[in-house]
């Protein structure tokens, strides 16, 4: 059975996700979607689209269903997904998590890529940030969850522009734009008014798997979004920072001409563990591996807890060089290459001496 894309809400206190979310469940296309919800604030999903509530899980009117998360959201999904099986609950194509305003969204998508009975059934599909162009410069002053929700996104949507005075509004929305650059410069930045009527499509156009057959995983990995980036800095386009958070998150891609041994990959799966945990916000990829030329290992993960590796069925194309995206806090490009480095001169060391004792 095909894995379910999940796509992850996120967004401040009062930046405007359950609306966007409402919005986008009314649109038809969305209706066999699976709600998740780690709290329900003071606006809550639109009471309209609500036909029972019996439990945690409520069936809304376009067929969506919602569940509120009070404990773990590895037994809520797990939960969800056999209610599907036994049929007490309509069949969904997708999930939509909308987590708190504020929360880090790295412990969901750890979950959904580390936990062995959630990766089998779910993966992420997108990463949507509701960014408030109204209170974005404050919050992102003041809150670091708020700047790791802009740096992990894919999609951020700007929201209550038409809240800032019309003469304002222009040069106000071009320098939040360039400040969410600094934090990300992957995701793609819509205003709300565009992305009322657009959010269901967003969310679908995501639903990318990179394990299933036939899939462009270079579109999953989008490395194009790093072609002009600095080999010395982090985000590498922009001299400047305008918050104390923007500084310590970093966004680049590790890219390897030379094939990398399987005990040296599994050096460097432990050493980002050890080395980097909560700090590595997120890590995806593929790689080349000595001992298996014709299928690269899909590498995956969050914080602490990295995904087992996965083997693709064949390369996209006929570039077979490692490429690594990270998403990190505290430790720029420059460490992770040099660890990385590190590792495969200790793992050259290694062979050469397994080599010279059978020799021996």
């Amino acid at each position: 059975m095909p894995r379910i894309p999940v796509a992850i809400v996120t967004g401040f206190l009062g930046s405007g996700k359950t609306t966007l979310l409402n919005q986008a469940l009314r649109v038809p296309a969305m209706a066999r979607t699976a709600v998740v919800v780690n709290e329900f604030g003071e606006v809550g999903l639109d009471h309209m689209l609500v036909e029972a509530s019996g439990d945690s899980v409520v069936l809304l009117e376009n067929g969506c269903l919602c569940c509120t998360v009070r404990g773990d959201l590895v037994a809520a999904l797990d939960n969800l997904y056999w209610r599907r099986a036994r049929n007490d609950v309509p069949a969904f194509d997708r999930v939509a998590i909308e987590t708190s305003g504020l929360a880090d969204p790295s412990p969901v998508i750890q979950a959904l890529t580390s936990e062995p009975t959630l990766a089998e059934r779910y993966y992420v599909g997108a990463l949507i940030a509701a960014v408030d162009a109204v209170n974005a410069p404050a919050t992102l002053d003041a809150h670091v969850e708020s700047v790791r929700q802009v740096a992990l996104a894919e999609h951020i949507v700007l929201t209550k522009l038409d809240l800032l005075a019309p003469a304002a509004r222009t040069s106000a929305a071009a320098m939040l734009h360039a400040r969410l650059r600094t934090i990300n410069r992957m995701a793609a930045i819509i205003a709300a008014e565009e992305a009322q009527s657009a959010l269901a499509a967003v969310i679908q156009s995501g639903e990318i798997d990179p394990l299933a057959a036939g899939t462009d995983v270079r579109r999953w990995l989008n490395v194009a979004a790093f072609a002009d980036a600095s080999h010395t800095h982090g985000h590498g386009n922009s001299a400047h920072h305008h918050g104390p958070f923007d500084r310590d998150i970093a966004s680049f891609c590790i890219v390897r001409d030379v094939p990398l041994s399987h005990e040296t990959l599994r050096l460097l799966l432990a050493a980002l563990n050890q080395n980097l945990g909560p700090n590595l916000l997120r890590v995806k990829g593929f790689v080349h591996v000595a001992e298996h030329p014709d299928r690269p290992a899909l590498v995956q993960g969050a914080q602490q807890l990295l995904h087992p590796i996965a083997w693709l069925d064949r390369w996209p194309d006929d570039d077979r060089r490692t490429r690594l995206v990270f998403i990190t806090q505290g430790a720029g490009r420059d460490v992770v290459a040099d660890m990385i480095g590190l590792i495969e001169r200790m793992a050259r060391r290694t062979a050469q001496a397994r080599k010279g004792a059978g020799d021996g």
